[in-house]
């Protein structure tokens, strides 16, 4: 990869890790506000994007100085090493999401500030998409997989965002009909749908990752 466009990787790094920072405060002061587990996973899910992209940003500085160790392993697999870590964190955070959801469903849902929350709902849809469009039409080239990382924690940001605000304004709709108690399912509910649907996306990255690493240590034998 030329001067040029670890120049720009590293750029791309530094915005998406500014704009993180800040979907990770707004959403878990805002989730803790209103009391909504989904709010607060997509505020910890920006805080832990942002903890990653530092790595990112770590990694892709070291890649830029021939000398370094990292540079010494190659980018290919140091690349390959920062998405099986991010993945894995990505992995853990929606079980952990997942296991909190199921028990309050068990222990009768969670009642939200509904109307409040799509307010907020839209106001992330919209910097989500944003941002993931902006890294999306920035990254010219296709060899950094770090980038590509990072637009598909983004995409994932949005979607959830998406999510949230329809599951959210069904809630609402709920909470002016005579069905008002069940409103209290909503957050749970939205939270569980979440983390299944999205396990797929970390899980094959997860798998690609070790893929490398595998064909990457299968060559060095083979060199041996």
């Amino acid at each position: 990869m030329s001067y040029s466009s670890n120049t720009s990787e590293f750029r791309l790094l530094s915005v998406s890790a500014v704009v993180s920072s800040g979907f990770a405060v707004g959403g878990v002061v805002f989730g803790i506000i209103v009391g909504s587990t989904v709010i607060m996973f997509d505020g910890a899910y920006s805080l832990v994007g942002l903890l990653l992209t530092l790595l990112s940003l770590v990694a892709a500085s070291q890649l830029k100085k021939p000398s370094s160790q990292l540079a010494k392993h190659g980018r290919t697999k140091v690349e390959a090493v920062v998405i099986v870590i991010k993945a894995s964190v990505l992995l853990g955070l929606l079980l952990i999401s997942l296991y909190s959801a199921v028990s309050a469903m068990l222990a009768g849902g969670r009642p939200v500030n509904a109307s409040v929350a799509v307010i907020f709902g839209v106001l992330n849809l919209v910097g989500c998409c944003l941002a993931w469009l902006y890294l999306s039409r920035q990254h010219k080239s296709k060899g950094s997989k770090l980038i590509g990382v990072e637009i598909v924690q983004w995409k994932m940001d949005a979607v959830i965002s998406f999510g949230v605000l329809v599951g959210f304004t069904l809630a609402w709709s709920i909470s002016l009909t005579p069905w008002a108690e069940l409103s209290v399912y909503a957050d749970p509910l939205m939270m569980i749908v979440i983390s299944v649907s999205f396990m797929k996306v970390p899980a094959l990255m997860l798998s690609n990752a070790y893929a490398t690493l595998i064909a990457k240590k299968a060559k060095q034998l083979e060199a041996v």
